[in-house]
């Protein structure tokens, strides 16, 4: 397949191109430094600069500024709401001009999506959200990722949680857990919805390949953990004592809004619709996930 990317070069998105690469697939990467793209992939720095009589089989939006790099100020906020509205809005707008469309369009979203109340009950794709900012984000950036959809594209949501990979989340944990300095988080009874990168990478390949997967899907695995079994999980893996803490008080005072939406909550979210797909997951148990990338 012929397929556009942005956020190509991120954490997710390289992964994923050299996945597309074995594939054989050819890829255009958007990108603000599209000199920095390496061949075979080919980097652009604008949708301006596609030919109306260039034809994707496939686009992948995995654009926008890291949500947990920065307090959430109010300048930080807007840069992350803007750099994903902004890319998408482009997108929809490069689909409205061009006559043969993609087949498929998938964009990015989070877990983040069904808000921050308390809750233990399992939560699937039909779960709503509330009034916290990481909630409004998916909202919004899935609303405008929805306007491809009358453009006959089928559209796929695709709800990330956590995803364990060499880098991400997980790279700025094993810091203070190979010192012998991990441990929970507040209380650590929130739920973390976790997934190796490997699986969202086959999510992502199952929604380009399977013609009725569509609208959102949790890029979560099977079996979520709370933060006391993610914490002991780690800590066996790399055989180091987990006794260490980080009061609930602490991360409000350091991290502020950003550190009790991301750090503090969590819900327990099920990938229903791509397993009721077909979709058969490489890692359902996390200490198997853990394992493997460390």
């Amino acid at each position: 397949m012929n397929i556009l990317i942005t956020g190509g070069t991120g954490f997710i998105g390289s992964a994923l191109c050299s996945r597309l690469l074995d594939a054989q697939h050819h890829l255009v990467v958007l990108s603000r430094h599209p000199e920095k793209i390496k061949s075979p992939v080919q980097g652009i720095g604008s949708l301006d600069n596609l030919t109306d009589d260039i034809v994707f089989d496939a686009v992948i939006n995995l654009a926008g500024e890291p949500i947990v790099d920065k307090r959430w100020s109010d300048r930080q906020k807007q840069r992350i709401l803007s750099s994903r509205l902004d890319t998408t809005k482009a997108l929809i707008a490069y689909f409205a001009r061009i006559d043969r469309k993609p087949d498929v369009f998938i964009s990015g979203s989070a877990i983040g999506y069904y808000g921050t109340g308390k809750t233990n009950e399992p939560i699937d794709e039909t779960g709503s959200g509330d009034d916290s900012f990481s909630s409004q984000i998916c909202r919004e950036w899935e609303t405008i990722a929805l306007e491809a959809e009358p453009l006959g594209i089928r559209t796929c949501l695709l709800r990330t949680g956590i995803v364990l990979g060499k880098g991400g989340a997980l790279g700025k944990m094993l810091g203070p857990f190979k010192l012998g300095g991990g441990g929970k988080i507040g209380q650590g009874t929130q739920w973390m919805s976790w997934i190796h990168i490997n699986d969202l990478i086959g999510i992502i390949l199952y929604c380009l390949e399977q013609g009725e997967v569509q609208g959102p899907v949790n890029g979560t695995a099977p079996n979520p953990v709370t933060n006391q079994q993610f914490t002991k999980a780690l800590g066996k893996v790399l055989n180091r004592p987990t006794f260490f803490s980080m009061p609930a008080a602490a991360i409000k005072l350091a991290m502020g809004q950003m550190g009790e939406e991301l750090l503090l909550t969590g819900k327990r979210i099920l990938p229903k619709k791509i397993q009721d797909a077909g979709y058969t997951f490489l890692y359902e148990n996390l200490k198997e996930a853990l394992a493997d990338v460390i």
